[in-house]
């Protein structure tokens, strides 16, 4: 799809040369951003093992010589509870009108739910005008009586798709799935200059590595609550990078436990997402966390915006 992006033009394209965007959609938690990570060879997109840790669209843009494929990781599609909710799968949904392959990725090592069906009934309503994979993950969970009921039931869900068994983190088939999403590309220019592999700003992607370690280090309820803001990142005349962010919670008791005793767990947090931002822009980094109250939010329409969770923002 070309008509909102401007070509990059390239005078070393070889002939034939590809180019297209991949939609990669499913449920939560089904190992998407993992595997976008793994076919880009870096990381560009937050993991935990919690489900609906992917909040925004964000493109992995992976250009080589004769390609450039611009994968769109998704939120996982789920019933919305509240207007945060409903923003993720209302940008799940509008990444299919982008789309020149739509990379459907279930939990292969369960067998379908009603989830995998509401997306099977989604994707079978856009017709034969886009290209569908279907990617059974996490193969390396399946027991050998399992693979043959597992696959068939999927198939039966998507008919027409190329399918594929494959491990996105043990990478037995990635291989092969990256050549499935290869040859399914239209042949195109590129949309992007080579040497970018994302389309958030760098304040964008601190502050979601800020909020990983919070889905990685604290529980129950306070990750799902929790918003991080950029305030500020400036570097200083000794090159190092100063970077102050706001960590932005719905109670009062949920900002209790994230400091913790004396700051040990806000300590914790920061010293953790400080080393992911040092890898990423390679250099030392000074990171400040405070912590703030916002009641609420996830329901919020005026602060979702504000946290740039909405179409406005």
């Amino acid at each position: 799809m070309t008509d909102d992006f401007e070509l990059e033009q390239a005078d070393n394209e070889p002939e034939g040369h590809k180019s297209g965007f991949v939609a990669v959609v499913g449920r939560p938690n089904v190992g998407k951003s993992t595997l976008i990570n793994a076919l880009m060879g870096q990381k560009i997109a937050i993991v935990s093992p919690r489900p609906q840790t992917t909040r925004i669209r964000q493109l992995g843009i992976l250009t080589e010589d004769d390609f450039q494929m611009v994968f769109v990781d998704t939120p996982g599609l789920m019933r919305p509870r509240h207007k945060l909710d409903q923003f993720m799968v209302d940008t799940a949904v509008e990444s299919l009108d982008v789309a020149d392959v739509v990379l459907w990725l279930v939990d292969g090592s369960q067998m379908p739910g009603p989830g995998d069906r509401a997306i099977a009934n989604q994707l079978a309503a856009l017709g034969g005008a886009i290209t569908l994979i279907l990617g059974m993950n996490k193969s390396d969970e399946l027991s050998a009586d399992q693979v043959m009921p597992h696959t068939e039931a999927y198939q039966a869900l998507a008919p027409k798709a190329d399918w594929i068994l494959f491990s996105a983190l043990k990478g037995n088939g990635r291989d092969e799935l990256r050549q499935m999403l290869i040859d399914a590309l239209p042949e195109g220019p590129r949309y992007y200059p080579a040497d970018q592999v994302t389309d958030l700003y760098l304040r964008n992607i601190v502050a979601e590595l800020i909020r990983e370690q919070v889905m990685l280090q604290m529980r129950d309820e306070i990750p799902y609550g929790v918003a991080v803001q950029t305030d500020e990142y400036k570097e200083r005349d000794n090159g190092v990078v100063y970077i102050s962010a706001n960590v932005f919670v719905e109670r009062d008791s949920h900002k209790r436990i994230l400091i913790g005793a004396k700051g040990a767990q806000l300590r914790s947090l920061g010293s953790a997402a400080r080393k992911q931002i040092e890898t990423l822009i390679e250099s030392k980094v000074f990171l400040e966390l405070w912590v703030k109250v916002e009641p609420q939010w996830r329901r919020n329409e005026r602060a979702l915006k504000r946290f740039g969770y909405s179409a406005g923002a």
